[in-house]
């Protein structure tokens, strides 16, 4: 190469391209945050790895999703258009109860009619979705292209290096960084900390798909079923009238075993589960691409304990993950980059000590309090929800009853939770822990206990306390898609906290409302 030529490339190389916000991974958390900081006249860059549309596990969605973010987001009708098959709850056999009981959407008194419904989804079409609708509303995306370094100096992260389609590198610089690239991310660590890992939630999941299966009675036919027996649960998802996706939750003492030889381990556990064994009797599993491979993942539930730092920020699952039995994952993922994008409009929508302006630190606590709060939500359901299986003949049910999950998992668990991070100040250690998860497993079994003898106008699952606790902030997600607002006042979740905009796309102090 001729010193002119080389020279051309170096320049070309080292050209900065300059945004206010640089986002990392193009999923429902990054395409999410990107087009709600763009909607607010921002320049967004976002860089994706891949080139969509690609394969992604995780195909059952909260209503929350649909009519909350997606539709602040200006996609609800397009998710409409799309064909997605219409989930109206869950059906669980799981329990004392061993007969199957149903979780709908409908009889929770906030998730009313018309709203009362979610998508079971393949995921490369919604992402695409997703993805497409961030270019619509500005932002500038650039698929093929994997970051390789974060440029950070003492003071805050500046922005990225990445590396384009044509092996070229490329840096852009920018008031914000946000981590959206999921659980493989490489660069989580600039915000600082490890991950924690829950002991509690460490499982091992295998699945694939069948082309077809039958259903339950209408109108319930398009609702996840999750069974529990003994060697962990099984989900079963109507994606489709011709494809079903199904999958095993195992402890990850099963991992050997089924590395070695994952078709065969799924179809025996597929066997362990009446249920399912006879709804796929004598269906093929699929022979499309990408649902014709059985797959494995690690299932372990996990956090930071810090989510961002002046300059960078995570979300999705880049920040945290916990299993996927209530279908949380694209819930946590896009509520958490809608928190973000709030955080990023605020500040850069106002001058430094321009009077009314929201500070940095004051804008990103309250992101990561209400984001711990979310999680610790769901967190604190799934333990009680796994403790109610009674199960005691099998080492996976035994060995995740509340009073075996340990000190040190619930001294991991008080620290995510507690003091502002949750508004809740009574989970001050492990005892109390301990105490309040077996009361609210109890709570949570007298409650399904009681389904068959509902008179069908109410849910007694929303009587308890812990379940509305779970939904409540999906309620008022919704409420603000489909009304403009939430229908009572929002108040902060701790005091000096702040509230979201009308629009939901940045915070607001209620003092000088």
């Amino acid at each position: 190469m001729s010193l002119s030529k080389h020279m051309e490339r170096n320049t070309e190389q080292k050209h900065t391209e300059e945004y206010d916000v640089i986002v990392v991974g193009g999923g429902p958390a990054g395409a999410t945050v990107s087009a709600a900081v763009a909607m607010r006249g921002h320049r967004v860059l976002l860089v994706e790895q891949h080139t969509f549309p690609r394969y992604q596990i995780g195909e059952s969605l909260l209503p929350s999703t649909v009519h909350g973010v997606c539709r602040i987001l200006g996609v609800e009708d397009e998710m409409a258009r799309a064909g997605f098959k219409l989930k109206r709850g869950g059906t669980f056999r799981w329990g004392r109860n061993r007969d199957p009981w149903q979780f709908s959407f409908a009889l929770s008194p906030r998730l009313a009619d018309p709203t009362s419904f979610a998508y079971q989804v393949e995921r490369s079409r919604f992402d695409a979705i997703l993805l497409d609708n961030a270019r619509r509303v500005g932002v500038d995306v650039r698929e093929g292209c994997r970051v390789t370094t974060v440029l950070a100096d003492e003071e805050r992260v500046r922005g990225v290096s990445w590396t384009g389609p044509d092996g070229g590198t490329r840096e852009a610089r920018a008031r914000y960084v946000v981590d959206a690239s999921g659980n493989g991310s490489r660069i989580h660590t600039h915000v600082g900390g490890k991950r924690t890992y829950s002991d509690f939630f460490r499982n091992i999941a295998v699945f694939g798909y069948f082309a077809g299966g039958k259903r339950l009675p209408a109108p319930n036919d398009g609702n996840i079923f999750c069974a529990a027996f003994d060697e962990g649960w099984i989900w079963y998802i109507p994606l489709r009238d011709d494809l079903t996706s199904v999958g095993a939750v195992v402890s990850r003492e099963n991992a050997a075993a089924i590395q070695r030889d994952p078709a065969a381990a799924w179809r025996r556990l597929i066997d362990s589960c009446t249920e399912v064994r006879a709804f796929l009797d004598g269906v093929p599993q699929a022979t499309e691409a990408p649902y014709d491979q059985v797959r494995v993942r690690r299932d372990w539930s996990y956090w930071k304990p810090r989510l961002w730092r002046p300059g960078m920020v995570l979300t999705g699952d880049a920040a945290c993950f916990v299993d996927p039995v209530l279908s949380s994952g694209v819930h946590l993922a896009t509520y958490g980059a809608l928190l973000a994008a709030r955080s990023i409009n605020s500040i850069l929508a106002g001058t430094a000590g321009t009077a009314g302006t929201l500070d940095e630190d004051r804008c990103f606590d309250e992101f990561e309090a209400r984001y711990r709060h979310e999680y610790g939500l769901f967190y604190e359901f799934l333990v009680s929800f796994y403790d109610m299986h009674q199960d005691e003949r099998s080492y996976f049910w035994k060995a995740r009853k509340v009073t075996n999950v340990g000190a040190t998992e619930l001294e991991a668990f008080v620290e995510l939770v507690g003091g502002l991070a949750s508004g809740d100040t009574s989970l001050t250690g492990p005892g109390q822990a301990d105490t309040r998860l077996a009361a609210t497993s109890s709570a949570l079994d007298q409650a399904v206990g009681r389904l068959p003898d509902s008179d069908g106008l109410r849910n007694p699952l929303f009587e308890s306390a812990t379940i509305r606790q779970v939904f409540q902030e999906g309620a008022v997600l919704q409420e603000r898609g489909v009304f403009g607002g939430p229908l009572e006042d929002e108040e902060p979740l701790s005091p000096g906290g702040l509230v979201a905009t009308e629009d939901g796309l940045a915070w607001a102090d209620p003092v000088s409302r």
